[in-house]
């Protein structure tokens, strides 16, 4: 069983910096694509990033594609996001998630997700 843990989040002035972390255990070998999405209130699950584990090929929504860069570790199996020029706008819930098929950018792409980290960044 695929299990996901972020970690990371937490409080930061606007322009400071984060970098998430999510662990994959239970079958990190039958995964094909990693990604992150995050959830605000009043909205679903917005995709962020995400990359190919096999060639290490990346994909960065564009509304934030300047600021977040998706990168992994694969002795760790760990897959990072980093966040510079964090803004109040970037406020939300991070979720890693993954799936054994190819890259997309809709939640319903991915079927194992982690618990989720909270960002907030204040004014």
């Amino acid at each position: 069983q695929v299990q996901l843990a972020e970690s990371g989040g937490g409080l930061v002035q606007a322009g400071g910096s984060l970098r998430l972390s999510c662990v994959v255990s239970g079958g990190a070998l039958r995964l094909n694509t990693m990604a992150w999405f995050r959830r605000t209130p009043g909205k679903g699950r917005e995709f962020v990033a995400a990359m190919t584990l096999s060639d290490g090929d990346s994909f960065v929504t564009d509304s934030v594609k300047e600021r977040f860069t998706i990168s992994g570790d694969s002795s760790k199996n760990t897959v990072y996001l980093r966040m510079d020029s964090l803004q109040p706008e970037d406020t939300a819930i991070y979720y890693c998630a993954a799936t054994t098929r190819s890259l997309g950018t809709s939640q319903y792409d991915y079927r194992y997700w982690g618990q989720g980290t909270q960002v907030t960044v204040s004014s």
